[in-house]
């Protein structure tokens, strides 16, 4: 039966494999940007990483304010929404490589998580940190 998801649940789910998240932003106009990203926990928040150049690195200038959207595409198919406020960090060149390697050891395995990470912690790469204000899950959608 489809339910919201626990605390632990929703950490699970949210860091299990290679699922990306799908981040919303504003543009200045007030039109919408959605842009994948792959991204890893740190308690409650999540950490990304952008090019500075980019449109949602322009859109979290203007305004931190950003939802998330990480679903299982598979049966019973489930789904997370994390609202939150982005925060610009000004990461020390070993914090940005540190999260940058955990990143890539995600999505690219482990045994490419340090050619990964020392290729995005970089001049120019953005450390982005998202402290959730609101999480909407559901479980097993089609239970």
């Amino acid at each position: 039966m489809a339910r919201d998801m626990t605390p632990e649940e929703y950490r699970a789910f949210m860091m299990q494999g290679t699922r990306t998240g799908k981040v919303a932003t504003v543009r200045a106009d007030g039109r919408p940007h959605v842009a994948p990203i792959w991204f890893v926990l740190d308690g409650d928040d999540l950490i990304f990483t952008t090019w500075h150049t980019t449109v949602k690195a322009a859109n979290l200038r203007r305004s931190r304010y950003v939802a998330i959207s990480v679903d299982d595409q598979a049966p019973p198919f489930s789904f997370a929404v994390v609202e939150g406020e982005a925060e610009i960090v000004d990461a020390a060149p070993d914090e940005l490589l540190k999260w940058a390697t955990a990143i890539g050891g995600r999505y690219m395995g482990v045994d490419k998580a340090e050619a990964f990470g020392k290729r995005n912690a970089v001049p120019g790469e953005l450390l982005i940190r998202v402290r959730p204000t609101k999480i909407i899950t559901r479980l097993n959608m089609t239970e």
